[in-house]
């Protein structure tokens, strides 16, 4: 297997590309739907056995799993992208101090991560939005969901660098194990042991230990090269490689983050002012996003499922695989985005009955959200596979401008401005008007590296 991922004659340069996208990419959209769908299954238990203001909670206490995320993808994507353009060049001891360096890194952020929150939980949730009546039961969740950071983050790093190892179905174990473990333990926890958020926040950390477990399991069996103590020895220059080409997960995984504090916190002062108060948008916008992540969870997919061949191929030199290979992404990821755009817009009250049985103002919120927060939304396909694409051909300046445009640079600003003249509401009509923005920004990159990318061709 070691040759075929690194000689001449390697499948990254070999195999159709539809056929290895879909080999990688399949496992990898399900690793992460099951990531997503942790928060998913909580939010669904939840509902039903703690009611709307236990979802409201989980949706405050979430943007601190997205910045362990954030640390995790950063170290973890820019491990598993240096590991296939290393791979694609042929330098094998450095694709080894490459992934040991993401493994001591990304150890010792879960650990300064946990310190921090376990310290700082409570101010941390007022920055997030939480309300007075969404405090006690924001403090028992999160509680215990840091308590799983380092789980959490080691495991999710380790699979992006074992999907680049060629091991995609080994990750996609993994991250199944944690939500089989998961979604068997929420119920058991909320309506067995009636022990409400706390439960189904232990149902979560235990799930992420299966993952754990499995994930470093895999250390002694790499397929590219033999993991051993030496590779543990920071080197400076692998390190800053690694976190180079990761800067564009990086920055995704934060400005949600910042988003959702400020999108939080705009809700609770618009929506204290409408007829909804302040907890119905907090719940409902929290419940869309995180339905919404389901879909970008598949775009991702797809895209990191691309991601060794293009860096494979982009280090080779084979130019015309590398376009063809991001033609393929971008059109399976725009049939997917499609798709959901025709279920948020059809089917909104189906989705919204899931996570509990709420009725009035509640519905008519949350479909709103649908609605309009996420009407643009196919063009989440292209903008997705193109961040993705630029950072796996090692451009990650671009990559992150391409990352960072939605939501920091478009969403909040329309976030901000809209709610003046339209309410509430206004922050809804954010959503199209950053999908429209990033999506031009988006293209206008892509333009230029493909017109550069044909002169280098011809060169050659």
């Amino acid at each position: 297997m070691e040759q075929s991922l690194t000689g001449k004659d390697s499948l990254f340069a070999t195999e159709p590309v539809g056929r290895l996208i879909l080999k990688f990419a399949v496992p990898c959209v399900i690793s992460l739907l099951v990531n997503a769908l942790y928060n998913i299954v909580d939010q669904i238990f939840i509902g039903w056995g703690v009611g709307y203001l236990g979802n409201g909670a989980t949706n405050v206490v979430f943007p601190i799993t997205v910045i362990a995320l954030a640390f995790a993808l950063l170290i973890g994507d820019g491990g598993a992208a240096y590991l296939s353009l290393k791979l694609g060049q042929g330098e094998l001891e450095q694709v080894k101090r490459g992934v040991g360096c993401a493994v001591v890194m990304v150890t010792a952020a879960s650990l300064v991560l946990l310190a921090v929150f376990l310290i700082f939980l409570d101010p941390v949730l007022t920055l997030f939005g939480a309300t007075e009546k969404l405090r006690p039961y924001a403090l028992e969740y999160g509680g215990v969901i840091v308590l799983g950071l380092p789980f959490v983050m080691i495991s999710t790093a380790l699979n992006s660098v074992i999907r680049a190892d060629g091991s995609p179905k080994f990750a996609m174990f993994s991250m199944v194990l944690g939500a089989v473990c998961n979604t068997v333990l929420d119920p058991i926890f909320i309506f067995v042991f009636h022990m409400g958020v706390r439960g189904a926040a232990i149902a979560t950390v235990l799930g992420q230990a299966a993952s754990f477990v499995v994930s470093v399991a895999y250390m002694t069996r790499f397929k590219t090269f033999r993991f051993d103590a030496s590779a543990l020895r920071l080197h400076g220059r692998a390190c800053a490689g690694v976190l180079s080409l990761g800067v564009s997960s990086f920055i995704t995984q934060v400005s949600i983050t910042v988003v959702m504090a400020v999108i939080n916190n705009l809700l609770r002062v618009y929506g204290a002012a409408s007829v909804y108060g302040s907890e119905i948008p907090l719940t409902a916008m929290g419940i869309v996003m995180k339905v919404n992540q389901i879909m970008i969870s598949v775009l991702v997919g797809i895209a990191v499922g691309a991601q060794p061949i293009l860096g494979f191929n982009y280090g080779a030199r084979n130019l015309g695989r590398v376009r063809k290979t991001f033609r393929i992404a971008v059109a399976a990821a725009e049939v997917v985005a499609m798709a959901a755009f025709l279920v948020f817009q059809l089917f909104p009250m189906s989705v919204v009955s899931l996570f509990g049985s709420e009725e009035g103002l509640y519905n008519e919120f949350a479909v709103l959200c649908f609605r309009i927060f996420l009407v643009l939304c196919p063009l989440s396909g292209f903008h997705t596979v193109s961040a993705i694409y630029l950072q796996a051909i090692g451009k990650p300046m671009q990559s992150a401008v391409v990352s960072l445009s939605r939501q920091i640079a478009f969403l909040i600003p329309a976030a901000v401005i809209l709610p003046m003249f339209l309410g509430v509401t206004g922050i809804l009509w954010a959503g199209p008007v950053a999908d429209g923005l990033s999506f031009l920004l988006a293209l206008v990159l892509i333009l230029f590296e493909m017109r550069r990318m044909g002169r280098l061709e011809s060169r050659d």
